[in-house]
């Protein structure tokens, strides 16, 4: 699986905590993990917690990622923008049992973290337990497992009601104020990571138009 890691510009400082955390539990389990930025808190390139979700919504609809961890101060807001993006699930995740539960019950492709709000002493191991009990094993498989059917009717109902209210990514990218989508796409690592792993070609030459256009401005 392929996950990708975004953190906003309240929090960038600690995306080498987040990192380390993401990649000593995933990449073991045979995981690959892209680091999307922000790196420190003075990259020329910005991300606020509503550029993660649209970010998020990229990634995950061209397939450049399988899932996508994400966060802000509480985890709410990027929460909230990723779950405004067609086909993104995103689940706030503050413990191991949020992410165990998340995983078995929901089964969606994102999390949001908190990382200001309690994030003290001994942190980085709760982001490790955290990892674990979303990749380490299958998802989606129920909790209580009696109850596996139902949950997996529900996800399929939850899908198709998504579907039906959302317009799909290329129609977002070219309706959203543009500026917001270069700023969103500008990160150090982007082009090489995106490109190499997206499986949507529509999705891509758009995106490298509005790449161009800002070149040129």
């Amino acid at each position: 699986m392929k996950i990708a890691l975004i953190t906003e510009n309240s929090q960038a400082a600690k995306n080498s905590v987040i990192h380390e955390a993401l990649t000593a539990v995933a990449e073991p389990l045979g995981h690959e993990v892209f680091n999307y930025g922000m790196y420190s808190a003075e990259d020329s390139a910005s991300l606020t917690y509503v550029m993660n979700g649209l970010l998020t919504g990229i990634l995950l609809n061209s397939k450049a990622a399988d899932f996508v961890v994400t966060g802000c101060g509480t985890g709410m807001g990027s929460m909230l923008a990723c779950n405004s993006m067609p086909g993104v699930f995103c689940g706030l995740v503050i413990d191991p049992t949020d992410a165990f539960l998340f995983a078995q019950i929901n089964d969606g492709n994102a999390i949001s973290m908190p990382y200001a709000k309690g994030f003290g002493w001994a942190a980085e191991l709760n982001l490790q337990d955290c990892y674990r009990k979303l990749f380490d094993g299958e998802s989606g498989l129920g909790y209580p497992k009696e109850r596996a059917e139902i949950m997996r009717k529900n996800r399929g109902i939850l899908k198709d009601l998504k579907a039906a209210s959302c317009n799909d990514m290329l129609t977002v990218l070219k309706n959203v104020d543009q500026d917001l989508l270069r700023a969103a796409i500008a990160g150090e690592r982007f082009a090489d990571y995106f490109y190499a792993n997206s499986q949507d070609e529509a999705i891509s030459d758009y995106l490298k138009s509005v790449s161009a256009e800002a070149a040129l401005a």
